[in-house]
């Protein structure tokens, strides 16, 4: 058990399979609890319209769909009333970085990706991760989800991301999942998850003071860098 507060970024933490991405689909209504409850505000969100309830999230998975559309469709996906609307569109891929993908597109907006079709391009991981992430952009969403969004960039283009994205969601509701821990010491506190139960909960430097599952995973990185 555990509160999100509102304008709070908190970073989910644990090893693969602790339940992180499940605790997310939870909160978004993709999964129902088999038992307990999720809140919103003290109501149980079963009780509000699911659809209503799915606009509120801005949501980024690390398995996103990378659409052989055109650069315009695979970033307004995000919030597909506004494909048309240019300024949104270019504001989304400002905030994401994906404008400096789509200055190497010979039809801007408008370029075909994919090798499906004859005039499509292809593009790098690295680069399919901001358009996605752009997609997450596209809503004035009040909570924004990145469940690992950025794995194909390296650690730098990873760090810039998510100081960025700390700067442009200020007061806004914020899950963020991240294997690196210098993009998860960014946040406000840390949920670490362990067999589906929350294990710790705290800032990086409560949870570096208290020698559980959180420091020692800390430390094993940080020793890899040195």
């Amino acid at each position: 058990s555990f509160k999100l507060k509102a304008g709070e970024k908190m970073a989910f933490v644990g090893q693969n399979g602790a339940g992180k991405t499940t605790l997310i689909k939870l909160i978004l209504r993709f999964y129902e609890p088999s038992h307990g409850e999720i809140l919103l505000d003290g109501i149980n969100i079963n009780k509000f319209d699911v659809d209503a309830y799915r606009k509120r999230f801005g949501v980024i998975f690390q398995d996103f769909f990378k659409y052989e559309f055109t650069v315009r469709e695979n970033i307004g996906v995000g919030n597909i009333e506004m494909v048309k609307e240019d300024k949104v569109i270019k504001d989304a891929a400002a905030r994401s970085l994906a404008d400096e993908v789509i200055k190497e597109m010979y039809n801007g907006l408008e370029q075909q990706l994919g090798r499906r079709f004859s005039d499509g391009q292809e593009l790098s991981g690295g680069q399919w991760q901001k358009i996605a992430l752009a997609r997450a952009y596209m809503k004035d969403a009040d909570v924004m989800v990145l469940d690992e969004p950025t794995s194909a960039l390296d650690a730098q283009a990873e760090y810039d991301v998510f100081e960025r994205f700390i700067g442009l969601t200020e007061g806004k509701t914020s899950i963020i999942i991240s294997h690196r821990f210098s993009t998860v010491r960014m946040a406000d506190r840390i949920l670490v998850l362990r067999d589906g139960k929350v294990l710790e909960l705290g800032t990086h430097q409560e949870l570096m003071e208290n020698p559980k599952l959180y420091a020692k995973l800390f430390k094993l990185q940080a020793a890899g860098y040195q």
